[in-house]
């Protein structure tokens, strides 16, 4: 049985190599309520599935990884567009940042605030927070000056001591050393990580760089490595130069309407009602205004983000038409739900085109929602938004539903019982190749 290390490197290989590069946000994370209706529907859907031979090869499964990745981003986006405590489709609202580059704004706090009680920010930003990083010597990759036999270094992080142990045998390299390094360090999950780099020569250096930003340990630095009182042989934190601090960790130091502020974090709340990422230094003089943008203009930000995040799914899907033939039976699922509400979704600025995507119409979307009944004409956004979160689930829950496989038994009808066969699909394709 793999571990859970293993489960982890499958998992991660995937992602990385196959989804769409993006970030997890707080939508991935779900109440107990909400992974029950999942197991829920989990064993409904082996209960009704045939069995069936998949299709393993690499491009089916860069499909499969990819449609489930971009149906979760989908009902990410979907999520996003209502307040945290508000069943209202498309009632969040929209911050405004005068300037993105250097200060990303969201609205964090609760629907029912009075907006005339959610404060004006002005921002100055003087130093992003940093992380530490110990950046070795650049070494030959394929050479090893060191004897062979086992050695071993500690790392002081989060105020304890852990040691690294670890072989070096006779036909090892700098290169296959290190990468044994990188891999241990990063999976010991004690707040640092490492990887190693390559420079233009082909020399090769391992870096260890703490997993967070800001001073938050003890002194001016977040992690010390040494072998100096080590229980095996010593010597390879000199040979790889990872003991020496190359960056130092820093604390942000920003303006807040005039007040100076320090945070451990680029990232962080304010009053418990704005979001901020810091992205960068003000140029010299300047500030970022922040505030709450009006209704309209939330309403119709809403739905432009619905748009793209919708057309980004229909692309991806349309990019796999002729190498997955059956990838066309979900457009042809998601062109039936936009039939249904292309003519209502027309008169206020919405229009399909022939690949699927919609276009915006971004004066007649503003003309519509300045209009006293504008959420009433808004209706059938809300209703073709849940249609489309619903297609989004089902995708996501079994992305095997349109890859190409073969039927080889149905199910008796009424005598149906839950195995873990149908869902095992996606996760035992992706270690065919590893176990």
């Amino acid at each position: 049985m793999a571990d859970n290390t293993a489960i982890s490197t499958v998992y991660n290989h995937f992602l990385t190599t196959y989804a769409p590069k993006g970030t997890n946000s707080k939508y991935d994370t779900h109440k107990k309520s909400e992974l029950r209706g999942l197991y829920n529907s989990i064993v409904k859907l082996n209960k009704d599935t045939p069995l069936f031979l998949l299709d393993n090869s690499p491009a089916t499964t860069e499909f499969a990884v990819g449609l489930k990745e971009n149906a979760r981003s989908l009902k990410n986006v979907i999520s996003s567009l209502s307040m945290d405590d508000s069943d209202n489709m498309l009632d969040q609202k929209a911050v405004s940042s005068s300037d993105n580059d250097v200060v990303e704004a969201s609205y964090i706090g609760g629907a029912d605030v009075d907006p005339d009680a959610i404060p004006n920010l002005d921002i100055s930003v003087s130093q992003l927070a940093g992380f530490q990083e110990n950046r070795g010597k650049f070494l030959e990759p394929d050479t090893m000056d060191l004897a062979p036999g086992t050695y071993s270094f500690d790392i002081h992080s989060r105020d304890m001591d852990y040691e690294f142990q670890f072989n070096i045998g006779e036909n090892d390299t700098n290169k296959i050393i290190e990468e044994k390094l990188a891999r241990l360090i990063t999976r010991s999950n004690i707040g640092v990580n490492a990887e190693v780099l390559t420079d233009d020569s082909g020399k090769v250096a391992l870096t260890i760089r703490s997993d967070e930003t800001g001073v938050r340990g003890k002194g001016d630095t977040n992690f010390d490595i040494s072998d100096n009182n080590t229980h095996k042989t010593a010597g390879t934190v000199e040979y790889f130069g990872i003991g020496d601090v190359t960056q130092y960790p820093q604390n942000s130091l920003f303006t807040l309407n005039g007040e100076e502020r320090s945070t451990f974090s680029n990232h962080f709340s304010i009053e418990k009602m704005y979001d901020i990422n810091l992205k960068a230094v003000s140029p010299e003089g300047t500030s970022v205004s922040i505030g709450l943008k009006t209704d309209v203009e939330s309403v119709t930000e809403n739905i432009n983000n619905l748009v793209e995040g919708y057309n980004s799914f229909i692309n991806n899907i349309n990019s796999y038409s002729e190498s997955q033939p059956y990838s066309r039976k979900l457009i042809g699922e998601m062109n039936k739900i936009a039939g249904l509400y292309s003519g209502q979704l027309e008169s206020i600025g919405l229009t399909f085109a022939e690949d699927g995507t919609i276009n915006v119409d971004n004066n007649l979307l503003t003309q519509t929602a300045r209009e006293e009944d504008a959420m009433d004409q808004f209706s059938p956004i809300k209703k073709f938004t849940e249609s489309v979160l619903g297609r989004a689930n089902k995708v996501a829950l079994d992305p095997m539903e349109y890859t190409q496989k073969t039927v080889v038994a149905y199910k008796n009808p009424g005598h149906g019982f839950a195995t873990p066969y149908v869902t095992s699909n996606y996760s035992g394709m992706m270690f065919s190749s590893y176990c």
